[in-house]
């Protein structure tokens, strides 16, 4: 089943995506493959020291760029490492511009970073700590948006194990946006819907993935009950973002993108008379 037909058949208002870990090869072959089936490709990018990684030279973007033109296909960037700051010299800053600058070119839809948070996480942290924590990241990602020129193109993603609104009040503080990551959300047993609706006015990127004995697997393994009112919210109240199905491989891809079909079709059954359900 391909995406685009569920956009056509269901006029759906979101884009869908999922990564660049579809097929086992590099990142323009990996958008080829997606091209006709998603909206969207995630950029996961790595860059091991002193060993490989996976950043596009300057052929790779122009052919990923000449794609995404001809195909009005998106890109969301997901940045290297957690960002921090220590005082403006943090190799996560460093790290950042150069992807930016890397990609700049596919305009993409969304840089999407972590806030490295970990050592102010706990509820016993002095609220002096956390405070400082705030105001150092509120600093990081005002750097960093003026590398990407609209702030509203960095996306803050939250953590498992982390406090499901812990980056909410630093996002309140710059004109960035939000990635709400719905399976991270699920892994650590809270209810989405919540924090979906809080952080709503901000969310540019919403990612998707389902549990199993691990993370990141099929949707396929999350019941009715548990993505039906998920996606019930994204149809009811129109979000426009992208949609990543934030998986890996071909069989976990195929069977994510069935069991969102089923869901929006469950969905449109329960609620025909609806604006925003109507089949």
């Amino acid at each position: 089943m391909k995406t685009a037909s569920l956009n056509q058949t269901y006029n759906l208002p979101f884009r869908i995506g999922t990564t660049s870990y579809i097929v086992p090869a590099d990142l323009l072959a990996n958008a080829r493959f997606l091209v006709d089936k998603v909206q969207d490709m995630q950029l996961v990018l790595f860059d091991v020291p002193g060993g490989p990684n996976n950043l596009p030279d300057a052929p790779t973007v122009t052919a990923l760029a000449q794609l995404a033109a001809d195909h009005a296909f998106t890109y969301t960037v997901h940045l290297l490492s957690d960002l921090s700051w220590e005082q403006g010299k943090h190799p996560s800053l460093a790290q950042a511009r150069q992807v930016i600058e890397l990609t700049q070119a596919l305009k993409p839809w969304a840089y999407v970073l972590h806030l490295d948070g970990k050592a102010v996480r706990a509820s016993d942290t002095q609220p002096g700590s956390l405070q400082q924590w705030q105001a150092d990241r509120v600093r990081a990602l005002e750097r960093v948006a003026t590398w990407v020129g609209d702030p509203a193109l960095l996306v803050v993603e939250n953590l498992e194990g982390y406090p499901p609104d812990f980056v909410q009040p630093v996002v309140q503080r710059t004109l960035v946006s939000r990635c709400v990551d719905v399976g991270h959300l699920w892994l650590d047993g809270v209810d989405p819907l919540p924090h979906i609706k809080s952080a709503w006015p901000r969310t540019r990127v919403i990612h998707l993935h389902g549990l199993a004995e691990r993370d990141h697997a099929s949707l396929a393994h999350m019941s009715p009950a548990q993505l039906d009112p998920v996606i019930a919210v994204l149809l009811q109240e129109q979000y426009t973002g992208v949609l990543t199905l934030e998986v890996f491989g071909e069989q976990d891809f195929g069977s994510s993108l069935t069991a969102l079909a089923a869901s929006i079709e469950r969905c449109r059954a329960t609620t025909p008379q609806t604006e925003h359900c109507a089949a």
